[in-house]
């Protein structure tokens, strides 16, 4: 059902006009939280995975356009807001959105058992807090096959808006959850670990025996600092990629897509 608002005050899309990724992200309730998918196409793909929507937002002429068949898929049920392109723009980045916002619900998270059951590549984010590198590693995750991402709680939400926006909607098709426990906690499933750092003691990442491991888990640090000592210490590999003209490193975004192709499941 269409709604015209004519105030971004109106309480009715408050989500999209006035509350913050945290009071969206309800973390002690998140089964009650939400987050916005942004742009036709984003949108199409979190519904296509299965998430719920609860409100769409858009101006007067993509209701009969661009969104014209997410309005026929939402029916009755769930409410769509019209307004004019004056008052939508005043939403901040509004104007990157190809103009269709769509409110959805969150989820439960899964187990880490459940997500590590058939996988054999994983991604491990520690610490990563960059919106747009999270949005870029998941990208790169569906891409090139790898199999779920684990984050441990001092990473970014990967329901962010700005993150949902870059990974062009694949935080919708790879599996993903929160580790809670140290990284090393990885073995109780099967897995080894790689943690991708410069030290004296690393290996190339073209190395067959990091190729070879059934299951891999690919750690990743923060952009600034990389991993703790404790996740390289504790690691089974701790792994480099070779760089040519003294560069030293890579922005982690670039890193892991790197990582996820050369040491993908053959």
């Amino acid at each position: 059902m269409v709604f015209e608002i004519t105030s971004l005050d109106d309480e009715r899309v408050s989500m999209f006009s006035r509350l913050t990724e945290a009071q969206l992200r309800m973390e002690l309730e998140p089964d009650k939280g939400l987050f916005i998918a942004e742009s036709p196409k984003v949108i199409r793909v979190a519904l296509d995975a299965g998430w719920e929507p609860t409100a769409l937002l858009c101006e007067h002429k993509h209701v009969t356009g661009d969104a014209t068949d997410i309005v026929e898929r939402l029916g009755d049920d769930v409410p769509v807001y019209v307004g004019s392109r004056e008052l939508l723009a005043q939403l901040t980045g509004y104007t990157l959105t190809r103009g269709v916002l769509c409110a959805m619900r969150r989820r439960v998270m899964p187990a880490v058992a459940q997500i590590l059951k058939d996988a054999r590549r994983v991604v491990v984010l520690e610490a990563v807090t960059d919106t747009t590198n999270i949005g870029a590693i998941f990208r790169s995750a569906a891409a090139l096959g790898i199999d779920a991402v684990l984050l441990t709680r001092d990473t970014c939400d990967p329901l962010n808006r700005r993150a949902v926006r870059v990974s062009m909607g694949t935080v919708f098709l790879v599996p993903w959850t929160w580790l809670d426990g140290p990284v090393s906690s990885l073995h109780d499933y099967g897995f080894r670990t790689a943690a991708m750092a410069l030290n004296d003691d690393s290996v190339a990442l073209d190395d067959e025996r990091l190729k070879a491991e059934p299951h891999l888990a690919l750690v990743m640090g923060t952009e600034g600092d990389g991993l703790p000592y404790r996740t390289i210490e504790e690691a089974d590999y701790v792994v480099r990629i070779p760089m040519s003209h003294n560069v030293d490193s890579l922005n982690v975004a670039a890193a892991t897509a790197v990582a996820c192709w050369e040491l993908r499941s053959r």
